[in-house]
């Protein structure tokens, strides 16, 4: 291997790592959000209930919220440091399931727009929006998993 391709290798997985770390970022400011609104309402932020998607008691979403936020700031990690080995196996797994998660969000959304009496759940634009970012992280994922020395640009 040489040294161009160590470049661009790093290069790819810096730009890798950015993304995820971007997309946790995002996560990350939404359950902020939601619990600054659950405990400290602030008046410049949506109401609590606009943040809320489903039926789950607070406290065990923002329990889930938590332990995704930490795996997804591990794996931005481990990507960002090399400790996370691309496999071809797991990158087509994750592109299935990005491409099913990312399509039902789009629906999800579509549906809340264009039906007027649609469900709430349908209308909850907060989560709805960033179950598109958690899509997208799984995407990132799969591209990373799937990528070889011809596709890395």
């Amino acid at each position: 291997m040489d040294l161009l391709e160590t470049r661009r290798d790093r290069s790819d997985l810096i730009r890798c790592s950015n993304l995820l770390f971007l997309l946790t970022s995002l996560f990350f400011i939404r359950v902020l959000g939601q619990a600054v609104q659950y405990w400290y309402p602030l008046t410049l932020l949506p109401p609590f209930g606009d943040f809320q998607g489903s039926s789950l008691p607070y406290t065990l979403l923002f329990s889930i919220q938590l332990i995704i936020l930490f795996f997804m700031y591990w794996v931005a990690w481990k990507v960002r440091n090399r400790r996370l080995m691309p496999n071809l196996r797991i990158g087509r797994w994750l592109l299935v399931l990005g491409i099913i998660y990312m399509t039902g969000s789009v629906i999800r959304i579509a549906i809340g727009l264009v039906i007027i009496d649609a469900v709430a759940w349908f209308t909850s634009w907060i989560p709805a929006v960033f179950h598109v970012v958690l899509a997208a992280f799984i995407l990132v994922m799969a591209m990373f998993h799937l990528r070889t020395k011809e596709n890395c640009a």
